[in-house]
Parts: C-alpha cells; structure tokens; sequence
C-alpha cells in the first residue's frame, strides 16, 4: 500500500515538474523566437523588392494564420 503512495506522489510530482519545465522552455524560445507580426512582414516584404500595400500585408496575415490554425 505504501509503494502504491509514494509511486502515485512521485507521479503527480513528476508531471507538476514537466509542466513548469514545458512551459519556462516555451516563454524562452517566444521571447528569442517572436512570431511574426505585420511590421515584421513589411520588412520582409520591402528586402524583398516589393512595395508592400496594407491590402497585401492583410491577406498575407490571414493566410499564416489559417496555416497556423488560429
């Protein structure tokens, strides 16, 4: 009975733990790795040799968007 405990303490502990690891690893990679935004899509847009209109950086928005399934 109490291997049974302890294996279910060190089962909610470990998943506890792995949440906060998860979720520290994934607000470091956003802070280093942004998604893309619409300035950052003009840029890109202008390097590129295009004159990029709001109409286009719109469309360009909503299409990676539903790629990305937001």
């Amino acid at each position: 009975m109490m291997y049974v405990l302890v294996g279910i303490l060190a089962l909610v502990a470990g998943v506890a733990l792995g949440f906060f690891i998860a979720r520290r690893y994934m607000m470091s990679y956003l802070k280093k790795n942004p998604p893309i935004n619409e300035q950052m899509l003009k840029t890109m847009m202008m390097q590129m040799g295009m004159k990029p209109s709001q109409k286009k950086i719109n469309q360009m928005m909503q299409a990676m968007n539903k790629q990305t399934g937001k």
